[in-house]
């Protein structure tokens, strides 16, 4: 955590927009940048909660009580936000809208909990049985307006974006009820042209999340990665200013590295059965690393980031 020094307003007045505490500042100060992480935020993904029985390795009914661990974690450790990366909750077996929506609001008092900041990535799941308005309705991502499933925000020198790829090829949102394919996720012309804008505005490096993986990921004949894969790679490699792109969905751990940025994927919270089984993680941001902190089946690693990109 950076130390609680005279200048730093409160680590909970998040949105630090017009360049109020830039990289520059940490750079011209070696206190800071010594060992202490510039940052750290929780990250969390595919939670899944629904009050079902379980199916394989997913037991929906202990979301709550792993989420709740979650946060508890989080508060203690005083990261400065949590993301989750989607499929925050999940459907009955007779697919009831209004009672999807209970789950989502369940779990949303839960996560709400959390005594600082917090985002969410729009999941497949998300818009299973009640459409993506409903989802973001009862949800809230702080400071962000209602109703936006991609957006940006930037706390401590850093510029984060939220992606959503629960799009079909004409713009329309994804509904599952209805038939919509989950294999053909697409981010759309319209969400490309603003990432590109919004990476034009900042200077700052920047970091992305997105619950379906941003590079190519098939298994067993199904394919989880969006559809413009590749043009969102260029996009980012373009700007020279992403360092790493968090992603869920695949319910297992995986890291590539392309062109200088570090694409990562998460555990599944929802797999296997108590809260000896969770997964979640604190990622601490360095200046040239990223240190992922995982709890329970989440892995400890550190990722090395930056080194061609001027940061």
């Amino acid at each position: 955590m950076i130390p609680n020094m005279s200048f730093e307003i409160t680590r909970r007045e998040f949105i630090i927009q017009n360049g109020k505490l830039g990289m520059a500042n940490f750079l011209s100060n070696p206190i800071l940048w010594s060992n202490n992480p510039i940052l750290r935020f929780g990250l969390v993904t595919d939670s899944h909660y629904a009050d079902r029985e379980p199916m394989g390795t997913r037991f929906y009914r202990g979301a709550v009580d792993k989420m709740s661990e979650f946060v508890n974690v989080m508060n203690k450790e005083k990261v400065d936000f949590v993301v989750h990366l989607g499929d925050f909750k999940d459907e009955g077996r007779n697919r009831d809208p209004a009672e999807t929506l209970q789950f989502s609001r369940k779990l949303e008092e839960v996560y709400a909990r959390f005594n600082g900041p917090r985002f969410h990535c729009v999941g497949n799941h998300d818009v299973d049985s009640i459409v993506k308005t409903q989802f973001l309705d009862n949800i809230e991502n702080t400071g962000i307006p209602n109703g936006r499933s991609y957006y940006s925000f930037e706390i401590l020198g850093y510029h984060f974006i939220v992606l959503d790829a629960n799009f079909n090829v004409d713009g329309t949102d994804h509904f599952f009820l209805e038939g919509d394919n989950w294999q053909n996720p697409n981010l759309t012309r319209k969400q490309l042209e603003w990432l590109k804008t919004d990476l034009q505005k900042t200077q700052k490096p920047s970091i992305v999340f997105c619950h379906h993986p941003l590079f190519k990921y098939e298994r067993n004949g199904k394919r989880y990665h969006i559809n413009e894969h590749i043009e969102t790679q260029k996009i980012l490699e373009n700007s020279n200013k992403v360092q790493a792109v968090f992603q869920g969905h695949v319910h297992e751990e995986h890291l590539e590295e392309i062109n200088n940025i570090q694409y990562i994927t998460q555990n599944a919270m929802v797999d296997f059965q108590g809260i000896e089984n969770n997964s979640f993680s604190i990622v601490d941001l360095h200046l040239n690393s990223i240190y992922l902190n995982g709890y329970k089946r989440a892995r400890k690693q550190n990722i090395s980031i930056g080194q061609d990109r001027g940061f």
